[in-house]
């Protein structure tokens, strides 16, 4: 009964001592798959800060163009305003007085379209 007691024994320590290596199996599993995930978020962030860092870049470049371009259409823009003011003040007086003349020198006609009834 003894030798029996003892194969059983010696079997529940065994048991025992796999169920430990599986656990620290899976402990081991378990701080290889953070340690992973930890790396893969460093080199995303890493990656991320890159991809930022040209976007800025070509951010800076277009935005410093489209300012020049803006700062062209604006000066575009006064000259257009300027000419108009000029050509206004030219004909101004010479369209005012035609206006005057078209509205002040009627001449009462019949028209071409009326017809005299009887």
């Amino acid at each position: 009964m003894t030798s029996q007691s003892q194969g059983i024994h010696q079997l529940l320590q065994a048991e025992k001592r796999a169920k430990d290596k599986l656990e620290e199996a899976k402990k081991r599993k378990g701080k290889r798959l953070k340690q992973a995930k930890e790396e893969a978020m460093a080199e995303i962030d890493q990656y991320r800060m890159e991809r930022e860092k040209e976007f800025r870049l070509q951010q800076s470049k277009i935005m410093g163009s489209q300012s020049n371009i803006l700062d062209e259409l604006e000066e575009e823009t006064l000259k257009k305003i300027q000419e108009l003011n000029r050509r206004y003040n030219k004909y101004m007086e010479s369209v005012l007085k035609q206006l005057l003349g078209m509205v002040c020198d009627m001449k009462p006609e019949i028209h071409i379209n009326y017809r005299v009834t009887n």
